[in-house]
């Protein structure tokens, strides 16, 4: 599978951090102040461990999961605990796309590994919140809530990550971004054989989906996409940037930080269950605010003459 053979980084060649961001226009401020601190460190660590992303993938996930064991329990203690492990599941999640940066090991099945991991992070923090909420007594009702919030949370994250992809094709170019058609990932699907190569076809499955999921959302940005590849000018580019800047701030709010924040505060105040009420409240609402406002953007810079 690609990406997943050891590449060390010598230290003489170390590049700066910013290296290892995607970008700073689409970082977050606890990641840009906190995470990708810390997750820099880990990296160079990580590579002169001979580690690879796929590896620190699994053990972010792995911390994640146990996150959401420590939350079935009514002890605050336990809770804080993890909160931890749900910290050091995030750090981890940035430090492994930080290393691919640096040693040049991104791959298409790497991002697909890293959007399972997510989904299974998040499936045990839902089912264990469920869980603990049905032995207090509660409703089992409390699933149909959880899974609606999931596919929500789904949604809004796939929304979240195509736009600032976008941001990241016009503004830094393609190199620096993971903007892929469903058409070519198709074609590379096809290309793949079950027998040969199971576990790299089935993430390009996963991640196939995903990008449809996102091309569904979003169609116009698809157009957008095409247009500027056909004038190659940077006039669309450059149009597109300015249209969408104030769009950016809103897009973090949709990503892991606010919603960590959050599911922390409540559980705090032994309250997890709201967190499944703000994502099909507060959350969809902003999910549907910035699929008008990318809707518009497009449509606008596809109408300049």
């Amino acid at each position: 599978m690609p990406g997943l053979h050891s590449v060390a980084v010598p230290a003489e060649d170390v590049p700066a951090i910013e290296a290892s961001y995607k970008a700073r226009d689409v970082e977050g401020f606890l990641d840009i102040h906190f995470y990708r601190k810390i997750g820099f460190q880990l990296a160079l660590l990580f590579a002169k461990l001979g580690m690879t992303p796929a590896q620190v993938t699994i053990w972010g996930a792995a911390a994640g999961i146990m996150a959401g064991h420590f939350y079935y329990y009514r002890d605050l203690r336990l809770n804080v605990l993890g909160m931890v492990f749900h910290v050091l599941s995030n750090t981890l999640d940035n430090a492994d796309g930080q290393l691919a940066r640096l040693t040049k090991q991104g791959s298409r099945t790497g991002r697909a590994l890293d959007g399972l991991a997510d989904h299974l992070v998040f499936v045990s923090i839902y089912g264990h919140l469920c869980l603990r909420y049905t032995a207090g007594g509660g409703s089992h009702l409390v699933w149909l809530v959880a899974l609606a919030a999931g596919m929500s949370h789904s949604l809004q994250s796939a929304a979240a990550d195509y736009f600032r992809n976008a941001w990241l094709y016009f503004a830094e170019g393609k190199s620096r971004a993971e903007l892929d058609s469903s058409r070519t990932l198709r074609l590379e699907f096809d290309h793949l054989r079950w027998r040969t190569t199971p576990q790299k076809k089935f993430l390009l499955r996963l991640y196939l989906n995903y990008t449809r999921q996102q091309e569904w959302l979003s169609p116009r940005l698809g157009e957008l996409k095409r247009a500027a590849r056909k004038t190659n000018d940077g006039v669309i580019a450059e149009a597109y940037l300015q249209a969408s800047r104030s769009t950016l701030r809103w897009l973090n709010l949709l990503a892991t930080n606010p919603r960590m924040i959050l599911l922390f505060s409540l559980l705090l105040v032994d309250q997890p269950i709201w967190y499944f009420f703000a994502e099909l409240t507060v959350f969809n609402l902003l999910l549907v605010m910035l699929l008008r406002r990318e809707d518009m953007v497009c449509r606008l810079v596809l109408a300049r003459p």
